[in-house]
């Protein structure tokens, strides 16, 4: 996409009759938040003289410390198609946050992005990544809060009339057009009211932006059509979750340096080095990727979760896929990520762990092609298959105790991650679930 300066900025608000700028950014939970101005302040934001309260987001700063300035990033202008009138457009840009004397914020998740896409461009590469976002569209109550209630019984690929959110998945398409997406494909998935639209490849720092305008218009959209969208990881048990696939590559003056015809499967041995330092930490990124209590219901066998860290060309059981298409088309598919994650330390951690194993020259084992989820407890261990953490709990410990991966965070970030999910796990593990009702109540 052409890149946009401040002028441009201006240009298209004169044009399009906008009256409301969201200056947007994320917490460290990758949850948007936004600060409204009007027009007559857009100048004022792009000279990055707007200061805002960073005390009361998750994970910024405390009270003594509280003033933050926003810097837009002009070439994350979008107008809403969902807020056009008479009365004026509604636009957007996603801002960059900077301390008071004017150095990077390093509590803010895109800066954390921006830092681990500088190491790599040390080392002559940039990073592409192709999101594959699942979500679940249920009906909603007569008051308008969301239920577990889905449209239809359809499954993979199924058509209309079974796929009854198809309709709303349309409007989704059209809506992301028109904030800049390139839409590669769109269709119902394994599970009832279950959903996937996957937009094209493109930079890491945009594609983090994208995912999470992705899931904001998404949810505008399905409100329109009176449901709620979620990509909560396990929504409902006995089904299939929501992952986010993420396929990767590195380029290096216009190539993939991930494809190398003369080997047998055409990876490079930095492709092969690359799959073994995302192995190697695939246990403590996890902590990022999959951040939830929830996130783990998901990673379960049974359900086509990718629960092994194992790697393979040829089928879907292992953490790693290598897609068939080669050439610049050459990628790595991880498969553990959901899209609960923050996009930005997802990405972030996920570069940092294979740049590791470029950096000490890492080798994988050998591919697996054989069904992991049909294999034995005993047939795994003897060829070396660990598994993902088993909890959130049990990631946090493997995230405390890797230093790389700390290090790709940062320690005001990290810090404030682990205390946040460390809160989450012991309010889960206290609470008396309905669950434990059903089973003991009557028993006992």
């Amino acid at each position: 996409m052409p890149k946009l300066t401040r002028e441009d900025v201006m240009r298209l608000v004169a044009e399009n009759n906008v009256r409301f700028i969201r200056l947007q950014f994320t917490d460290i939970l990758g949850i948007p938040k936004n600060v409204s101005i009007t027009v007559k302040q857009l100048e004022k934001a792009l000279n990055n003289e707007l200061m805002f309260d960073g005390s009361s987001i998750e994970g910024f700063v405390r009270i003594e410390e509280s003033d933050m300035y926003l810097q837009p990033d002009p070439n994350t202008f979008v107008i809403y198609p969902w807020r056009t009138s008479d009365e004026g457009a509604v636009a957007r840009m996603i801002c960059d946050i900077y301390n008071p004397d004017g150095t990077p914020f390093a509590g803010d998740p895109r800066y954390v992005l921006r830092r681990a896409l500088q190491e790599a461009a040390k080392m002559g590469f940039t990073f592409n990544v192709g999101p594959e976002a699942e979500f679940f569209l249920f009906n909603t109550a007569p008051d308008g809060s969301s239920t577990l209630h889905t449209q239809d019984q359809a499954g993979y690929f199924d058509l209309s009339p079974i796929d009854l959110g198809e309709n709303a998945r349309r409007d989704m398409v059209l809506s992301l057009e028109k904030l800049g997406f390139e839409i590669e494909a769109s269709h119902h998935e394994v599970a009832p009211g279950q959903h996937e639209i996957d937009f094209k490849y493109s930079d890491a720092l945009d594609i983090a932006d994208k995912i999470i305008t992705f899931k904001m218009a998404v949810r505008i959209v399905a409100q329109c059509h009176g449901l709620h969208a979620t990509f909560m990881a396990k929504p409902v048990f006995g089904e299939a979750g929501n992952g986010m696939h993420m396929n990767q590559s590195l380029f290096q003056n216009g190539s993939n340096v991930f494809y190398d015809p003369n080997t047998p499967t055409q990876l490079s041995d930095i492709a092969m080095n690359y799959i073994a330092g995302v192995m190697k930490h695939a246990r403590s990124i996890a902590a990022v990727t999959n951040p939830t209590v929830n996130s783990y219901k998901r990673l379960v066998p049974g359900f086509e979760a990718p629960v092994y860290i194992a790697w393979s060309t040829q089928n879907r059981s292992p953490l790693i896929r290598v897609p068939a298409k080669r050439g610049l088309s050459t990628r790595i598919e991880l498969r553990n990520p959901d899209p609960m994650c923050n996009p930005y330390l997802a990405l972030a951690v996920v570069l940092t762990a294979g740049l590791d194993g470029i950096k000490n020259n890492l080798v994988p084992p050998p591919p697996c092609d054989q069904n992991i989820y049909e294999m034995t407890a005993l047939e795994r261990w003897e060829i070396g298959i660990g598994s993902l953490p088993g909890s959130l709990e049990e990631a946090i410990e493997e995230l405390s105790k890797d230093e790389i991966i700390k290090g790709a965070l940062g320690s005001h970030v990290l810090d404030r991650y682990l205390e946040a999910k460390l809160h989450e796990w012991n309010a889960y593990k206290t609470r008396v679930h309905q669950w434990e009702i059903d089973r003991y109540l009557n028993l006992y």
